[in-house]
């Protein structure tokens, strides 16, 4: 007499062992890399241009800052630098803002008064600034200052805003700007005078609050334009590192060819070791939409709720 066919139940007793599986079903609803999706080398080096360009702004203000201290930076220099950058960077936020407007009005007005006050506001405690850190010896300064822009890096916002989109800040970004511009202070506490104390400080409100907003627009650029930029602002970076130390601008060039060509490739080239096993036997994931809760059992079949 032929024995029933087999039945995925515990209910009823069966002709079969507790862990009799048919052959024919064996491991059919076995998947691998279900939600993979490969990478392009090209997309992802492209990726990386926001990151290198912060970094080159994070050694660009250091290497500001030992000129400085050092007496060979006049700080009127920078301070007319400072006001240049900042009206090409204005000119700049227009032009794509024209190309692809963002959602809502820019009120203009309020914007050149919000400019016009910090700029008052940073002149007013530039003496203040300038005896922040008088009593704290210069060791503690450097540790303290490495690990804000430390800081600072780990939690930029490095994503992208599409053309016509808004999008609002986020904590980390607030918190990365606050670490950077912090960093900023105490690093302005150790110059001599007063003057060069207010255009470092407003130098690093240009780099670590201003060009962040702006490099989110660089996005509705061609790709050649967002490699070039970045290829500006490093080699501006190295400019400014090298005459100070050769070991150290070879340091800053190696991080740069690591974190926009090196990783990227690293990236693809570990990506054909990814193996995720998916099956009927994984903990159901509820997927969630705007209508209806899907839960997907693994198998590729889903419930509705």
């Amino acid at each position: 007499m032929p024995r029933p066919a087999w039945k995925k139940i515990l209910w009823k007793t069966q002709p079969y062992p507790d862990n009799y599986i048919p052959p024919d079903s064996f491991l059919s609803s076995l998947r691998r890399n279900p939600n993979f999706t490969p990478y392009a080398y090209r997309p992802l080096a492209l990726s990386c241009c926001p990151i290198t360009q912060h970094l080159a702004a994070v050694f660009t203000f250091l290497a500001v800052f030992v000129r400085l201290q050092d007496r060979s930076l006049d700080a009127r220099v920078l301070l007319w630098i400072s006001v240049m950058c900042f009206l090409f960077g204005y000119l700049l936020w227009e032009v794509l803002s024209y190309a692809n407007p963002p959602p809502g009005l820019t009120n203009r007005p309020k914007v050149l008064k919000s400019s016009l006050l910090v700029f008052l506001a940073l002149m007013g405690l530039a003496p203040v600034l300038r005896t922040l850190t008088a009593a704290t010896s210069s060791d503690s300064i450097w540790a303290l200052s490495a690990c804000q822009f430390l800081l600072n890096t780990l939690l930029a916002d490095y994503g992208c805003i599409k053309p016509g989109s808004y999008s609002q800040e986020r904590l980390t970004s607030v918190l990365s700007m606050n670490a950077a511009i912090s960093s900023s202070v105490v690093l302005a506490s150790r110059l001599p005078d007063d003057l060069s104390v207010f255009s470092l400080v407003l130098f690093a409100v240009q780099l670590f609050a201003l060009f962040p907003i702006l490099r989110h627009r660089f996005w509705a650029l061609p790709t050649i334009l967002q490699a070039l930029i970045t290829i500006t602002v490093s080699a501006l970076s190295l400019a400014l590192v090298l005459p100070l130390s050769v070991p150290i601008a070879a340091i800053v060039f190696g991080i740069y060819i690591t974190v926009n060509l090196a990783a990227p490739g690293i990236l693809v080239w570990a990506q054909r070791y990814k193996n995720e096993i998916r099956g009927p036997w994984d903990v159901a994931v509820p997927r969630l939409n705007c209508n209806q809760i899907v839960i997907d059992h693994g198998s590729g079949v889903g419930n509705t709720l």
